[in-house]
């Protein structure tokens, strides 16, 4: 086994986390996974024994959502592969979820990296996907000299349990940000933007998956809804549509609270928080931790280099410059899950 430890880094996005991401991969010992689990969603867990071949096509396949909207233009400062295009475009055959945000990160050469993954895998004999991801983990670890796996995604804290599952070994860092700055970068991210659209959706339907919709579901919706059902879909939908703030308030309370029960059903030597602020006041002291916590040095050239890389002068309450009466509403969306992450500060154990 290369492999020698495996953390996840789960939260709610917007709080700093692409910029960890980064971070991480400048550490010469940790194979950063960016957006790993986003990106290969469900597909890429199914039941049983599937050989080397079937585990590959859940890692090709183009991530349904994420094609639908570059195909309409609205594209996510995440989507590192559109910047750069290669042989792969979404009105084609489409993206490879391994390479729209996944392999861009590791290196210049994303396609030439998916099809050494390709080689590497369809070969295997049957095993369960767990086995496969863990594979594929110690193969990139080989691959790039590295130990140490961090997969960090965005919108995270739904894929626990199932993470906790597969990886019972694994350790985990909730990372999470001030709620109002955090709620209101959501509320002009266009992926977020989406989320939001798309849980309304299924408020509005009644189902719990977006796969139970039928036909009669499909044709009661508002025609500003509807739409963004379809392949393709005017993108000024999705950016002009007038969302409140307190429903992505109500989301970042919804996705800290998740978050944090998590962390209460792990060991404590299992679990870690990290709070993007801190990271912000104090880098070198907070990136010790981490690297401590993932089990690598914290190398002072890689200490030096990500200090410079963390801009102090992010740090502050953006949501501050709303109307008092706008903040009052999102901050009190925002109060459950300030009240959870108020409990999870003041419980010393769970910072790793």
């Amino acid at each position: 086994m290369i492999l020698r430890s495996l953390t996840f880094v789960i939260g709610t996005g917007r709080s700093g986390s692409t910029a960890l991401s980064r971070i991480l991969h400048t550490h010469p010992d940790v194979l950063s996974l960016n957006e790993y689990m986003a990106s290969v969603g469900d597909t890429a867990f199914p039941e049983g024994r599937v050989s080397g071949a079937e585990f590959w096509e859940a890692l090709f396949r183009p991530t349904p959502y994420f094609a639908s909207m570059i195909r309409s233009g609205v594209l996510m400062p995440e989507f590192l592969y559109t910047r750069h295009p290669g042989r792969y475009t979404a009105d084609g055959a489409g993206i490879p979820a391994l390479s729209l945000m996944v392999l861009p990160h590791l290196t210049d050469d994303p396609d030439g990296l998916l099809d050494e993954v390709r080689a590497a895998i369809v070969g295997r004999p049957e095993r369960t996907a767990a086995q496969h991801h863990e594979a594929l983990f110690d193969w990139l670890c080989a691959r790039f000299g590295r130990s140490a796996v961090v997969e960090r995604s965005g919108y995270s804290t739904g894929w626990v349990p199932k993470l906790r599952a597969a990886f019972p070994y694994a350790n985990f860092v909730h990372l999470y940000r001030d709620g109002p700055d955090c709620a209101l970068s959501m509320s002009r991210h266009p992926g977020y933007r989406v989320i939001t659209l798309m849980r309304e959706i299924r408020e509005r339907t009644g189902v719990d998956n977006l796969g139970d919709l039928t036909p009669a579901h499909v044709r009661a919706l508002p025609p500003d809804l509807a739409p963004l059902l379809n392949e393709r879909f005017d993108p000024a939908l999705v950016r002009d549509r007038n969302l409140p703030l307190s429903r992505f308030g109500a989301l970042w309370s919804e996705l800290v609270t998740q978050g944090a029960e998590f962390l209460d059903t792990l060991p404590a030597g299992q679990r870690a928080v990290l709070s993007y602020e801190d990271l912000l006041d104090d880098p070198r002291a907070e990136l010790t931790r981490l690297a401590a916590f993932v089990g690598v040095e914290p190398h002072a050239p890689w200490l030096d280099g990500a200090c410079a890389r963390l801009d102090s002068g992010r740090r502050g309450s953006a949501a501050r410059e709303l109307t008092a009466e706008d903040f009052s509403d999102l901050a009190a969306s925002c109060a459950p899950g300030t009240r959870v992450l108020n409990a999870l500060r003041g419980d010393g154990d769970r910072r790793g």
